[in-house]
């Protein structure tokens, strides 16, 4: 097991701390780390993709768990599939997908380990049909403070602390997943415009019914009548008969693009107003007004951003802040109201993206709940962020809705209980099994969890 010292970020690059890193093997490993942790405690980690701080912790000990990257079986028959928590979502396609099998839910990056999906219990464009990710897992296999390994079951109080727990209720080693059959590693693909918000939401719902997999990608510097406008884009696993007889040959082929990776250092402001006005604009004018049966593979679908490693850094130096919210059906006006604030503060956001979220998991902090989602990223040094966001905060749980916790970097720790309502039962849980606060996190700290 390989030990040393490291600064760490989040995916956002905001807000560096350095802690003493574990790079355990096996599991008799991890359980060395997580026993020999010093008072600031231990967290795991996996490929870092958390927007903020949930897997960090300063001046303690933080266990990587990306060497412990094994699929242990794989029925192709049933679909179920046991593998180590460092396997990543990209090596489990690469495994499954020529055997006739898909994730259940992927989230917007194929780069996150299976412990990290279960530990921010992520979500996908077909929340409303398949839920989040731990709705999909069977069992998992969870380390606790005193290095005792734990088979934890699906209607327990541990899995739904831990389901979305953020790595606080124990270090999650592996896990049985249930899969999802599909006949081609393609999708087919149906674009539209919405010419601003009302249009785009309305066609939302109304595609609910129809292919699993939707979203809408929103212009938040657009204004006017065109305020929110958006490009859709809905899908379903194409099958065999809509490929051309060229693709047939290799049906389930997975074969990601992978572009050069972006430069180590850019300019500040390189994506201020102006470029990013210009870049909305130049996507929104490219989309067809109405497009469908586009075949697409499942890597542009999905995971379109993962073309351009490490494109956090189109930000510069000082990073970006990642903000999601999700609001009920019955308070789509505070989504209006945001779009709106957003628009006229001009905020130079060009990956904002709008979902329908259907029924929420068990998890005590999960993210999901019914209504509507939007997710964008903001440049960290933004004159004025912090006072935006914490206006957002208070429109958002006045609203019933809440924050991804997966994905802050900066919220207040007064307005949390109002966004999660089992926060109560989370913290008592883990006082009851962890009352020396092995497991902590920047998060954990700022967040008092």
């Amino acid at each position: 097991m390989s030990v040393d010292t490291v600064s760490m970020t989040g995916w956002g690059r905001t807000a560096p701390t350095t802690a003493l890193r574990f790079r355990p093997r096996t599991y008799e490993e991890a359980a060395v780390a997580v026993r020999g942790r010093g008072p600031r405690g231990v967290v795991a980690r996996g490929l870092g993709r958390a927007h903020g701080d949930a897997a960090q912790n300063a001046g303690g000990s933080v266990v990587d768990m990306t060497a412990l990257d094994r699929i242990r079986s794989v029925d192709a028959v049933t679909g179920t599939v046991v593998c180590d928590a460092g396997v990543s979502l990209h090596h489990l396609m690469e495994v499954v997908l020529p055997l006739g099998w898909f994730l259940p839910v992927t989230p917007a990056t194929r780069h996150v380990t299976v412990g990290g999906a279960i530990g921010s219990d992520v979500h996908g464009r077909n929340h409303l049909t398949a839920g989040s990710f731990a709705r999909h897992v069977r069992a998992l296999e969870l380390l606790t403070a005193e290095g005792e390994v734990r088979t934890v079951l699906p209607g327990t109080d541990l899995f739904d602390a831990t389901a979305g727990g953020l790595g606080l209720t124990g270090v999650i080693l592996s896990a049985t997943l249930v899969l999802r059959p599909v006949a081609t590693s393609l999708m087919s693909v149906a674009t539209e415009r919405a010419a601003g918000l009302d249009e785009a939401m309305a066609r939302l719902t109304a595609t609910a019914d129809g292919a699993p997999y939707a979203a809408a990608r929103i212009d938040l510097l657009a204004r006017g009548r065109a305020t929110g406008r958006a490009v859709l884009t809905r899908g379903e696993h194409a099958p065999l008969d809509a490929l051309p007889a060229h693709a047939r040959r290799m049906p389930l082929a997975f074969r990601p693009l992978q572009l050069p990776a972006a430069p180590a250092f850019l300019p500040e402001g390189l994506l201020g107003r102006t470029s990013a006005a210009l870049l909305n604009e130049l996507r929104h004018r490219a989309a067809p007004a109405a497009r469908t049966g586009e075949l697409r593979k499942i890597s542009a679908f999905f995971h379109s951003m993962d073309a351009l490693p490490h494109w956090n850094r189109v930000y510069g130096r000082g990073g970006f802040v990642q903000y999601q919210f999700t609001v009920g059906d019955r308070h789509g006006e505070t989504l209006y109201r945001i779009v709106r604030r957003l628009s006229v503060r001009r905020c130079p956001a060009v990956h904002a993206v709008l979902k329908r979220f259907g029924e929420g998991g068990t998890g005590w902090l999960s993210f999901p709940a019914p209504g509507w989602t939007l997710s964008f990223g903001l440049p960290a040094g933004l004159p004025g962020l912090a006072r935006l966001l914490d206006g957002l905060d208070e429109e958002v749980a006045a609203a019933d809705g809440r924050v991804c916790l997966a994905k802050d970097a900066r919220l207040r720790p007064d307005v949390l209980a109002a966004m999660y309502p089992r926060l109560h039962a989370f913290r008592a849980l883990r006082q009851e099994l962890d009352p020396g606060g092995a497991f902590r996190s920047d998060l954990s700290r700022r967040l008092a969890l």
